[in-house]
């Protein structure tokens, strides 16, 4: 189970890509198209937004940590470049949201603070689609890589669920790819996590983000974020007891148009499956919300539990960006 940096970069490539054609369409017209099982095969390998972002996540805490320690200083400026960058591209045609449009369009002023130009009120699943890389990064403390998963949120979407669910796919990711915690453990793990992190807000991190949100305090700001993310996770319980390879796994864990939904039914398709990281992709494909980053994310998942192996080997020379996330990923792996 080597190169596992490798294997979830890839993986969120591969689950992006499969679950592209399927967003948007019914659960009728995607069994009808693919069969129950969902799509088992990559088509153009052409990906979305999801990994687009997520590759400027990376670029940005690659070169941050060229003057380590990792530092909000060294990170900020880098990610609000990355992510203008990613704005004015013109590759920047794959449907991407409105939320990270509008926020990029705010912070393109330099002369406003990002935690004035992000969208304070939203929780939109691009929060968390883009953070597997500081899931990945080796060396990190906790608190570290807490900050970076919720600041590298907070420049677009500064809802505290979208900060509290990007932290938690971060430490999926990051326990998943050092083997600290069992899949089968995760739930529990990340149970625990958000529990302890109630009433921390990270001001090195955030500044006064809160301050422009409508709680009376930055401890309540945070609790609702987290909160959020406690009662989804008691819905991933109830979907995994209930154990249904076959059903869409948005009816229980939400469509994932949002942080805490995207989170959790991304978590769903991989525990369906974690042994099988083709089969929890396509979990998450064949479904009726937000399949290409549900896929995205479980593919995550599914390759830093297993490693680049495990994927389908002729999948590498199909899919898009396949030289930056081979590059991204060597250093880590």
């Amino acid at each position: 189970m080597t190169q596992r940096a490798k294997g979830a970069l890839f993986g969120l490539a591969y689950g992006d890509a499969l679950g592209a054609p399927t967003e948007f369409l019914s659960m009728t017209m995607i069994r009808e198209r693919y069969g129950p099982a969902g799509p088992r095969e990559l088509e153009t390998g052409r990906v979305t937004d999801d990994t687009q972002m997520t590759l400027w996540v990376a670029d940005a805490l690659i070169a941050a940590l060229e003057e380590p320690p990792l530092t909000p200083e060294h990170l900020t400026p880098r990610l609000r470049g990355r992510f203008l960058a990613w704005w004015k591209d013109p590759e920047n045609n794959r449907a991407p949201g409105n939320t990270c449009l509008r926020a990029c369009a705010n912070l393109s002023h330099p002369n406003i603070p990002w935690q004035e130009a992000t969208i304070i009120g939203s929780k939109g699943c691009g929060a968390n689609m883009r953070v597997a890389p500081v899931g990945l990064v080796p060396g990190l403390s906790d608190d570290d890589r807490a900050g970076a998963a919720q600041l590298q949120a907070a420049l677009t979407h500064g809802h505290p669920t979208g900060l509290a669910a990007s932290e938690l796919t971060a430490f999926a990711v990051w326990w998943l790819r050092s083997g600290e915690v069992a899949p089968r453990d995760l739930p529990a793990a990340l149970r625990e996590r958000a529990q302890s992190q109630r009433a921390v807000y990270r001001e090195e991190w955030l500044g006064g983000l809160w301050r422009h949100s409508h709680h009376r305090s930055a401890e309540h700001f945070v609790s609702t974020g987290w909160d959020e993310c406690l009662a989804v996770l008691d819905r991933l319980d109830t979907a995994l007891a209930a154990g249904d390879r076959e059903a869409d796994p948005c009816l229980v864990t939400g469509a994932a148009w949002v942080a805490e939904e995207a989170l959790a039914t991304s978590l769903l398709c991989f525990l369906l499956f974690p042994e099988d990281p083709v089969a929890a992709i396509a979990r998450g494909a064949a479904s009726s919300g937000d399949s290409d980053s549900i896929a995205c994310l479980a593919g995550a998942y599914a390759g830093a539990s297993l490693g680049f192996a495990a994927w389908p080997s002729h999948w590498e020379n199909v899919v898009e960006y396949a030289d930056d996330l081979r590059r991204y990923s060597a250093g880590w792996d």
